[in-house]
């Protein structure tokens, strides 16, 4: 005699009644464990975004006070991270130039870094 295994709810743990590759027994069940699962992607990309939009927020205010050119240690202190940007762009003449969003900056001699805005059109 076969004997069929009861399926449950991996989310509240009920049975499962119907078809055969159901999966939850409600959309309230399959939605909430769904929401979970994308939580934890979700707070990592919102960790990044803070990170980059904090670091873009410190070259804006610096560029718009005329700062063209600023030590490392300034930007340590004003919370930026070296570590996020969004691209970068390898030139000849400057080495790397990293991006944060319209921001950019590459690293000149004495530990400082030149600051420019991309024009846009």
């Amino acid at each position: 005699m076969e004997t069929k295994t009861l399926k449950i709810c991996p989310e509240c743990g009920e049975p499962l009644i119907g078809r055969t590759d159901k999966k939850f027994c409600s959309d309230l069940c399959r939605n909430s464990h769904n929401n979970i699962q994308q939580s934890h992607t979700n707070k990592k990309l919102s960790i990044t975004n803070s990170i980059l939009k904090k670091n873009r927020q410190i070259l804006e205010r610096l560029i718009e006070q005329r700062s063209w050119k600023v030590s490392r240690d300034k930007l340590l202190q004003q919370g930026f991270s070296f570590y996020y940007f969004t691209s970068f762009q390898y030139d000849q003449e400057k080495s790397f130039c990293f991006y944060c969003y319209e921001y950019g900056y590459y690293a000149l001699e004495g530990n400082c870094y030149k600051l420019m805005k991309i024009k846009k059109g």
